[in-house]
């Protein structure tokens, strides 16, 4: 078993999600994403990246991702990026004001991601279709 799959499988249980739900958020704050104003929703397990904000934009699903998001949604993330981005060259925290506040965090990148996903899965899987007569 993939250990995708896996994760998936293991997640899909409510009380899993419920009781992993205190620990995510707590680990989000430690990690200090949040204290530069970045979006870290963990639950949300993507083995391949995870974190909205900091997932790579060198392979062209997520460049095809930035450019279906509106355009409030691709601004507020290159300001997030950049604030980030001076923070840490300032070696500073925003103030407690402008932290991402746990409801405020939530995924927005990664559901774009995945259907361009099955996109592909479903144009691979039509393009090797054999038409018998």
């Amino acid at each position: 078993m993939a250990l995708t799959s896996m994760i998936t499988r293991v997640f899909e249980k409510p009380w899993v999600t419920k009781a992993m739900t205190p620990i995510a958020n707590w680990y989000c704050n430690a990690a200090g994403y949040r204290k530069l104003g970045l979006r870290c929703v963990i639950l949300a397990i993507d083995v391949d990246g995870g974190y909205d904000d900091l997932i790579p934009e060198d392979n062209d699903t997520v460049q095809l991702a930035l450019k279906r998001l509106p355009p409030k949604e691709a601004y507020d993330r290159m300001y997030r990026i950049r604030r980030a981005v001076q923070c840490s060259v300032e070696h500073q925290l925003l103030p407690e004001k402008d932290h991402t506040k746990p409801e405020d965090d939530v995924r927005y990148l990664s559901p774009i991601i995945e259907a361009i996903k099955r996109e592909n899965a479903e144009r691979v899987e039509l393009d090797s279709l054999i038409i018998k007569r």
